[in-house]
């Protein structure tokens, strides 16, 4: 493994996390939007990751005409699903969506679930800046070394 797919692996990391906190801080701002267009309550959006496969060395990249066909390991965002579990009802017959029995349909979303996931995308950031830290700095020193 090179230092390049090292450095494509932790950039991979890093931009399915930040996706992942978008979409946490999505759920968190429709947490009460009890109407979409479709004219159901918000559902809780949630993404499934999967591992990109390394099978091509960096060298081969470059004398590629297209990027399209990057492939060096790491993870990608498979697909945004929405979590299926059923809306929380209310009672709250003042609310304009309340049902005949005074009733709402609330959105599935848990603000304390969100939150913790949140810091969970935000260490394994972190985490991936690490990594790319240290690959960075043992191609310094690498460099270091000819001098």
């Amino acid at each position: 493994m090179s230092f390049f797919n090292s450095l494509d692996i932790s950039a991979s990391g890093l931009t399915a996390q930040r996706l992942r906190m978008d979409l946490i801080s999505q759920n968190i701002a429709n947490a009460n939007t009890t109407k979409t267009e479709d004219g159901t309550p918000y559902r809780r959006k949630v993404l499934v990751f999967q591992q990109r496969s390394g099978d091509r060395p960096f060298s081969e990249y470059l004398t590629d005409a297209s990027k399209a066909k990057v492939g060096a390991g790491g993870v990608r965002v498979l697909k945004v699903a929405e979590d299926q579990t059923p809306f929380k009802r209310i009672y709250d017959p003042s609310n304009p969506d309340a049902d005949k029995d005074g009733y709402v349909n609330m959105p599935n979303v848990d603000v304390t679930t969100e939150m913790i996931n949140m810091i969970s995308a935000s260490r394994s950031y972190e985490a991936n800046i690490s990594s790319l830290n240290a690959t960075k700095s043992m191609a310094m020193k690498a460099l270091e070394i000819g001098r």
